[in-house]
């Protein structure tokens, strides 16, 4: 049995699945938390024995994975087994947060494509050196496996110049590549895809909106099958105000509370609007469902973190309509909040009934909590609301094979096996 391991690593943990090549099927998933920290355990889960805990210090990534390796082979516990024999992994597949614009599909890793991994840690500084870290730790535990990057921001490299550039000095585009990237793009290419598929359409002729809202959260307007505008920009920040982050600030508060707090621009930046800002910055929590309660008890902090929550969502969404010219298929709401939260995506539609989006407050009830596409939308909604559980690890597994199989490209030439399969295996250009 031949098996595709998926690893994403952040700062403090690396998230791990394994998956059956051929078929797909999932072996086990898991995750070391508490890397260079202090504390470090995993959580590892086979689905036919359930979740295995132990706690092991990891000083550092490559700690990380020779603990996930050793417990997925059984070293540490019969319980914990899915693959006998490392041997059996083909390749390693890595989320790579930021690929700027070199990158416009996933790659096989080769020295040239880590180098530029390494000069986009600029754009990437909180993520890419951990996406990095768990790559050399893959080289030097496995040295004859094949490495595979795949970018968050590739999806968005249709953009055009309008949509991506901003406003300030051509010259920081010019000498800096400061551009409008964009990020959860394996999310938004499953999401478009699947939307597709749901509405009996071809991706190229499909119009959308795509929602991703988790403790993060990013809107796509898509048009014939491909991103034409984003919310997030050159770092995640950018956009909606999310679970910890600010999304848009007027760029004068920066030197101002650096003036006030006697701060520095990157402490303001990657302390304040990063990590304590929008839904944590007014309540100290950042689970919508902990808001959502608040809410419901009266209280006024949780209140106006929530009106501002669905007010900036609503806002994009708005924008993107007027952008796709109202032809719009679909909305599509995805990302734990995005499929669970159904206040949450009442509150965004309402008032756009006079634009042709009616829900069903029943549908929109019941979709809660079931994991499976559902179609929310009134029977007279000229645009269909969708709920689709989105599927990163997929868009991984399948880009990983095809590099390996030698017949991957580009999205806008490549179909995935989540789509129509009247597409046809590869899908025409659009």
């Amino acid at each position: 049995m031949d098996v595709i391991m998926s690893l994403n690593c952040g700062t403090s943990s690396a998230k791990y699945a394994l998956y059956e090549m051929k078929s797909g099927t999932p072996l086990c998933r898991g995750v070391v938390e508490r890397v260079t920290t202090g504390g470090s355990f995993i959580r590892h889960e086979v689905p036919e024995n359930g979740e295995f805990k132990k706690e092991h210090e990891c000083a550092d990534h490559t700690e990380a994975i020779r603990l996930i390796f050793d417990t997925i082979s059984g070293k540490l516990s019969a319980d914990s087994c899915a693959i006998c024999e490392l041997k059996r992994i083909k390749a390693v597949g890595h989320r790579v947060v930021h690929g700027g614009h070199r990158f416009v599909k996933s790659a096989l890793v080769t020295d040239d494509v880590y180098d530029a991994i390494v000069e986009m840690i600029d754009f990437g500084p909180l993520h890419n050196p951990a996406n990095l870290a768990g790559i050399d730790a893959c080289r030097k535990l496995l040295p004859s496996v094949p490495q595979v990057a795949v970018f968050d921001t590739a999806f968005f490299q249709t953009l055009p110049p309008k949509a991506y550039l901003y406003g300030c000095a051509k010259e920081w585009y010019d000498k800096y590549g400061v551009r409008k990237y964009g990020f959860h793009g394996s999310s938004h290419l499953y999401l478009s895809r699947r939307a597709s598929a749901m509405l009996s359409k071809h991706p190229g002729r499909t119009n959308l909106v795509t929602l991703h809202i988790g403790n993060g959260i990013s809107l796509t307007a898509v048009k014939n099958g491909r991103a034409v505008d984003h919310s997030m920009g050159l770092s995640p920040l950018e956009g909606v105000m999310m679970g910890t982050r600010s999304g848009d600030v007027d760029p004068a508060i920066i030197p101002f509370i650096c003036r006030k707090e006697r701060l520095n621009a990157g402490e303001v930046v990657n302390t304040w609007l990063n990590r304590k800002s929008g839904v944590f910055g007014f309540t100290g929590i950042t689970d919508i469902r902990d808001l959502c309660a608040r809410v419901d008890q009266g209280d006024e902090s949780s209140m106006t973190a929530y009106e501002l929550y669905c007010y900036k969502i609503k806002k994009y969404l708005g924008a993107y309509l007027c952008v796709l010219d109202y032809g719009v298929d679909a909305i599509v709401f995805a990302g734990g909040v995005g499929e669970n939260g159904w206040s949450v995506r009442r509150d965004i539609l309402q008032g756009f009934e006079n634009v042709g989006i009616v829900l069903d407050s029943k549908k929109n009830r019941s979709a809660c909590g079931t994991k499976a596409e559902c179609d929310i939308s009134s029977d007279d909604s000229r645009i269909r609301i969708l709920v689709i559980p989105t599927n990163e690890e997929q868009v991984l597994l399948e880009d990983v094979v095809a590099i390996l199989e030698d017949r991957y490209d580009d999205h806008t030439r490549f179909s995935y096996s989540f789509e129509s399969s009247s597409w046809g295996t590869h899908a025409q250009s659009y």
